[in-house]
């Protein structure tokens, strides 16, 4: 058998090539953004897309195991927020294909708006849970995964973790298995989700979960090991390398695979074979509230928090009490606090937006939220995908009802207006809101890696697809005045700016200008330099946020490694000290 390094995401993709997968949709979001990036090496065999969002991925892949083939979607743990809905559903109404849907958890928030642990909508979704603790797990458990939809009549939940998503390791490849397409045979009592319909398939899913923990209790998915009976640890997931390495040699473990439904008979003999019993868990102590439930003394929460991820050092200190011996240095590190890329075509929006009075700008997720940092100091708010437009509208009508003089902006990047923007676009116009809408448009999905989207006129698989216009669908939900400018001409984005709040009809803002990182683009524009004998040292310059900019004995002086010629920084400059040098 042939061995490869991967990462988990990359084992996901595989193992789903493997599974004999046809259909797979979804939103990009880190840290599950790879698995469908190393899908359309296998597109002879399948077809995989980069959805609109995580809902519209997910009833798209609902469909496609509703047809009778195998199918996956992926996105990060806040992506399931989005999606709930036909997970929910799917539950009830069942499959005839196999459906996986990747839950890709962020512990410790390194890029995502909170922690939430989506085991808990394994639990509400009465859907199976499986948690692989390395690549070659993220493989097999993926085709075990589909096993398990099939047999059990259910979504099974794929939940990784930022360490096992991004980790490598050594896997052993196998063959793909060519799934026997299931007939589709229309079934509406099934598959149409009635009150009357839904009330008589919950039984079924009842009974499916019982079947299912009886089968988790003999699965080769959970395993004991078992060192000796001094100590026992329950764990999961990227949690089980970490006791491995911290609890001694003989301490015996309980390694779920499957950890939705719990397999309470398996835990229970395995309890009665150890004096002290752990549970070691990342993020809730779901595993340990059910544990505890029945009966069984365990010991989790109390050491372990129930916040950020974990790892060897913490663990070990938190456990037994053993601080790990640190090293000083002798130099203190300089804080790097993220920033907006040299020459992204943001800064020019929030430059200007940060420079009028009396304004409030609702923001959204994606890049621009840096447009919050300083020195541009430029957003207000930062809620979830698509609540830069319907957050904007719920502010305007405060301040407008309380007497409030405020000129409110939203904001969303052209991705997140195709994913939940225009629903926010249509409550500006249907209630009336004052609020200025501006789409970010980069014509990239940039924050997580620069995926296509429906703006981009391309596909996941590398195709020429239709591209949407942002105009035109602004222009339908009833935006008469919407204005296109160049983020980077200061000049004409504060007339645009200024001509938007003076309009007498309802007008948008759209910001265009490609992201600079988009490789098929290639814009080579020559570098900004400062000429330090005309520089006066006002700090201006600094202003804009770019990090080629920056100052030295008194003056002002450009990284040429960083620069990419954008000229925002030589706009803003009093004396004009900089300029390109293509100019």
């Amino acid at each position: 058998m042939e061995k490869r390094l991967m990462s988990g995401n990359e084992a996901i993709a595989r193992g789903a090539y493997e599974a004999g997968v046809k259909f797979c949709s979804a939103y990009p979001g880190t840290p599950s953004t790879e698995i469908f990036e190393n899908l359309p090496q296998y597109k002879d065999v399948l077809h995989c897309e980069w959805a609109p969002n995580e809902k519209v991925a997910t009833e798209a892949v609902y469909g496609a195991a509703m047809a009778g083939v195998r199918s996956l979607c992926a996105m990060k743990h806040v992506g399931v927020n989005v999606a709930a809905d036909p997970i929910f559903t799917a539950s009830y109404d069942g499959l005839n294909g196999g459906m996986v849907l990747v839950s890709a958890d962020d512990p410790s928030m390194h890029s995502s708006q909170n922690e939430q642990d989506n085991r808990h909508y394994a639990i509400a979704a009465k859907i199976a849970c499986l948690e692989p603790s390395d690549s070659q797990e993220c493989k097999d458990f993926t085709k075990a995964a589909y096993e398990i939809s099939e047999k059990f009549d259910m979504p099974v939940m794929l939940r990784t973790t930022t360490r096992v998503s991004h980790a490598k390791s050594i896997i052993e490849l196998g063959e793909r298995t060519e799934q026997q397409v299931k007939p589709y045979v229309r079934d509406a009592a099934r598959f149409v989700s009635t009150p009357a319909n839904a009330v008589k398939h919950h039984p079924q899913v009842e009974a499916n979960l019982k079947a299912l923990e009886e089968y988790a209790n003999k699965s080769p998915l959970n395993r004991v090991e078992m060192n000796g009976t001094k100590v026992g640890v329950i764990t999961a997931s990227i949690s089980y390398q970490y006791a491995k390495e911290v609890f001694p040699e003989d301490t015996s473990f309980l390694k779920l695979g499957i950890t939705n439904p719990l397999p309470m008979a398996l835990i229970k003999d395995f309890a009665s074979k150890v004096d002290k019993l752990y549970v070691i868990e990342e993020l809730d102590g779901i595993m340990e509230m059910q544990i505890k439930a029945a009966g069984i003394d365990c010991i989790g929460k109390e050491l372990v928090s129930n916040m950020y991820e974990l790892n060897p050092v913490r663990l070990r200190e938190e456990i037994f009490g053993d601080k790990a011996e640190t090293v000083d240095p002798g130099v203190e590190a300089v804080g790097r606090p993220p920033a907006l890329c040299p020459g992204c075509p943001h800064r020019g929006f929030f430059y200007t937006v940060g420079h009028m009075k009396d304004t409030v700008v609702a923001g959204d997720i994606g890049c621009y939220t840096l447009g919050a940092a300083a020195p541009l100091n430029a957003i207000d708010s930062c809620v979830c995908m698509g609540a830069g437009f319907s957050a904007a509208c719920g502010m305007a009508k405060a301040f407008e009802q309380t007497g409030q003089k405020k000129t409110v902006f939203g904001t969303v990047g052209d991705s997140t207006f195709f994913h939940s923007g225009m629903t926010g676009t249509a409550e500006i116009i249907y209630n009336d809101a004052n609020v200025i809408p501006v789409v970010l448009d980069n014509s990239i999905t940039a924050m997580t890696g620069q995926q296509d989207n429906p703006g981009t006129g391309f596909n996941l698989e590398g195709e020429i697809s239709s591209k949407i216009k942002i105009e035109d669908v602004l222009k339908a939900i009833g935006f008469k005045n919407i204005i296109i400018v160049d983020p980077q001409d200061l000049t004409a984005m504060k007339k645009a700016c200024q001509d938007a709040v003076n309009s007498e009809e309802k007008a948008a803002i759209i910001t265009r200008r490609p992201c600079v990182m988009i490789k098929r683009n290639n814009n080579h524009f020559g570098k900004c330099k400062v000429d330090r004998d005309v520089c006066i040292g006002c700090k201006k310059c600094l202003s804009v946020g770019c990090p080629a900019v920056m100052f030295r004995d008194g003056k002002s002086m450009i990284d040429e490694s960083l620069c990419v010629g954008c000229t925002v920084c030589a706009q803003v400059c009093p004396v004009k000290a900089i300029g390109r040098e293509d100019q």
